[in-house]
């Protein structure tokens, strides 16, 4: 299933939604439409653990092509959020875990150009993110090296301490696509929250597919263009560490939770990587795709403090 988090008019509360062809499914009215009790939020699906999500699954499939009445609006009457819009804690980021972004990174950013032997971790906060659509801001007064990263983003269904790398593929809920935005110019003494987490830097959506829905997620093809000129691409299997390893890498130190989304890294081809270095600027346009799940579109507007 593509999950989505949607508001039928602006003064509606955001609901859970599944995208079929051009409508959107409200979940929890499709599940009062069979006599079924079904969650209203993305998180609180995901709490529900897989029993909810197979129920939800089957109820989808028992419509067939067409939804009982009043439980679907079409996609063109609805706003799309991102489909967590308030995760519960702080999303974790992977720095170089792409050999070429290694590579760019150490000419241009001053950072090592060996491998890195365990996950470069760092975290952005939850007012980072924002919804396809949505515009990523710039503010003068704090960075004039505004740089993009197309992400696979990982979204955990069911946590734990200690998870085995064996096993911490049944706990993905489902996938989703980020931009990392970052501040090139905003690492301080080496440290990247400030760089990664202002207010828009994480753009993330449009809808998580399910994970039975991702044969191999580590081969899909991901990409980003800056204003219509590619900028990146690549394949989720030239990660250095792949998901099952972030995961147990991660759960060693902090308890990994229902809901917790990692951005995987991104692979070369972003802007302080670029031979002149170049940045996103108000009046441009990014957009990023990953292979099966969505695409992102986000301008970039004036946000400088008069």
């Amino acid at each position: 299933m593509k999950l989505v988090t949607y508001r039928a008019s602006v003064d509606d509360e955001a609901r859970l939604g599944v995208l079929h062809g051009d409508l959107i499914v409200d979940a929890e009215a499709l599940g009062a439409a069979y006599g079924e009790d079904i969650p209203d939020t993305m998180l609180g699906l995901i709490d529900s653990g897989k029993p909810g999500v197979a129920a939800l699954g089957a109820l989808m499939d028992a419509m067939g092509d067409t939804p009982p009445i009043h439980t679907s609006v079409p996609m063109s009457n609805a706003r799309l959020c991102a489909p967590i819009p308030r995760p519960r804690k702080n999303i974790w980021g992977v720095g170089l875990n792409y050999t070429e972004h290694v590579a760019e990174s150490a000419r241009a950013l001053d950072t090592s150009d060996a491998l890195p032997q365990k996950p470069v971790l760092f975290s952005k906060p939850p007012t980072c993110v924002i919804a396809d659509g949505e515009p990523i801001q710039h503010n003068s007064k704090m960075t004039q090296q505004l740089d993009w990263e197309v992400e696979l983003a990982v979204v955990m269904g069911s946590g734990g301490k200690n998870i085995a790398r064996d096993d911490a593929m049944a706990h993905v809920f489902g996938y989703s696509v980020m931009i990392d935005v970052s501040a090139r110019d905003n690492r301080r003494a080496g440290q990247w929250i400030f760089s990664k987490g202002q207010d828009s830097f994480g753009p993330f959506g449009p809808c998580i597919v399910t994970a039975d829905e991702i044969e191999d997620p580590h081969n899909l093809d991901l990409w980003l263009t800056k204003n219509g000129e590619e900028k990146q691409r690549s394949n989720t299997g030239f990660m250095l560490f792949d998901i099952p390893s972030l995961i147990a890498d991660i759960s060693t130190g902090m308890t990994v939770e229902p809901g917790d989304i990692i951005a995987t890294g991104t692979p070369a081809g972003v802007g302080a990587g670029s031979d002149p270095q170049e940045w996103m600027w108000p009046g441009d346009t990014i957009v990023a795709c990953v292979e099966g799940i969505g695409t992102l579109t986000h301008p970039i507007i004036d946000a400088t403090p008069k």
